[in-house]
């Protein structure tokens, strides 16, 4: 009998042939149905470019987790079955495929776009146990159990905010694919050593998006003949959240964080977009060019340099979460601060809290410059003799 480790890697194989084989399909279809990208102020892409790329990860996904992998978990001594545990996470996940794909077509309005993502996250709270109703508040404090409603509420909360947040930094050939890989690849790894009473199901599961997005990135790196489009964005954020649910609601203080620190490029974005825009007085959801690859583009990195950077950001805060679950109490609060520190200093330098935004470069401009250090000084005395 083949062991399940090689029966496992042969599903593994599969999946990212059947996404590399899907994606061109895919691509003429996308020109079909007018899933296109054309050119405009905002847009990157200099020709029209098929969207709809993630609907290949989506079909190499579900087949893989509803056709392949049942097969060879059931010679496990496992009581659950894995098509049942599965089966809710395809159904919501298609759902969000379908409001994504409606979206690259006809360009939804935020509300019914958001409904389609709200009635997913929904279906995960009603029929599944991913599900946000344990918090280990980090570094000691206590565990907090959510009542029901709180959970759902929290749920949801998530589910939504890490979709969008993954959404909002495809702006680049191949950077919500590589950024993905990375932060999957490590949430695999957290789930499978680290997460204490971690179902098998899980790390199998994340494994198995992986490749389904490694067989479908060939077609995407620049320079990309296929976008992922809302379809694919969408989809990837979504379950990226779900799957992420399982360390929020761990009861290891360390497992609280890792997934937060996991998702590192997508939460600081959206956070400090956020935070730019409300003290620019602009709507939180208003779209602008200021954006990480807005900003290393604008510093005058080329494409391709611009998405490796933000690949090694995304190995970096990766790195950082796999040290943090061997690392002492002390040493992950100090890992805590320094990456904070970094992340703020690297948003100053580039720029994208806005123009002149950059309290802590001015500082530590203060403590290490005497000559701003008293101009700074002379400044502050005449604000206060007027």
């Amino acid at each position: 009998m083949i062991p399940f480790a090689l029966q496992y890697i042969i599903v593994l194989i599969s999946t990212l042939v059947l996404s590399a084989v899907a994606t061109p399909i895919v691509r003429f279809i996308s020109f079909q149905i007018g899933a296109v990208d054309n050119p405009n102020a905002r847009r990157i892409n200099k020709v029209p470019m098929p969207t709809a790329g993630g609907l290949a990860v989506f079909i190499a996904f579900a087949v893989s987790v509803l056709g392949f992998l049942p097969g060879i978990i059931q010679h496990l001594t496992i009581d659950e079955s894995y098509f049942d545990y599965v089966l809710p996470l395809v159904i919501a996940g298609g759902l969000v495929i379908v409001t994504g794909l409606i979206d690259d077509i006809k360009e939804l309005k935020p509300l019914p776009k958001m409904c389609g993502i709200l009635i997913a996250a929904i279906i995960i709270w009603v029929w599944t146990d991913f599900r946000f109703d344990d918090f280990k508040i980090p570094f000691g404090g206590p565990l907090l159990h959510f009542p029901s409603w709180l959970s759902f509420v929290l749920t949801v909360l998530w589910i939504v905010a890490i979709t969008n947040a993954v959404n909002l930094i495809d702006g680049l050939d191949g950077l919500v694919s590589g950024v993905s890989i990375i932060s999957l690849t490590t949430m695999g790894i957290v789930s499978y050593f680290f997460l204490h009473d971690s179902d098998i199901f899980l790390p199998l599961t994340i494994f198995i998006l992986v490749v389904a997005i490694a067989g479908f990135l060939p077609y995407n790196y620049h320079p990309a003949i296929i976008y992922l489009g809302d379809t694919g964005a969408l989809f990837i954020g979504f379950m990226i959240g779900v799957l992420s649910l399982q360390g929020l609601k761990n009861s290891t203080a360390v497992a609280v964080v890792t997934p937060m620190i996991i998702l590192g490029v997508p939460i600081t974005d959206t956070v400090v977009a956020i935070i730019r825009r409300s003290l620019s007085g602009k709507k939180i959801y208003e779209a602008d060019r200021m954006h990480l690859h807005h900003r290393l583009l604008f510093m005058g990195l080329t494409h391709r340099g611009t998405v490796l950077v933000i690949y090694a950001i995304s190995f970096i805060f990766s790195l950082i979460s796999l040290l943090l679950n061997v690392s002492s109490r002390l040493g992950g609060v100090l890992l805590m601060v320094f990456l904070l520190l970094g992340v703020l200093i690297l948003s100053e330098m580039i720029g994208i809290f806005g123009e002149n935004r950059t309290p802590l470069l001015n500082a530590l401009r203060f403590i290490g410059n005497s000559s701003y250090r008293q101009e700074a000084i002379a400044k502050w005395k005449s604000r206060r003799l007027k």
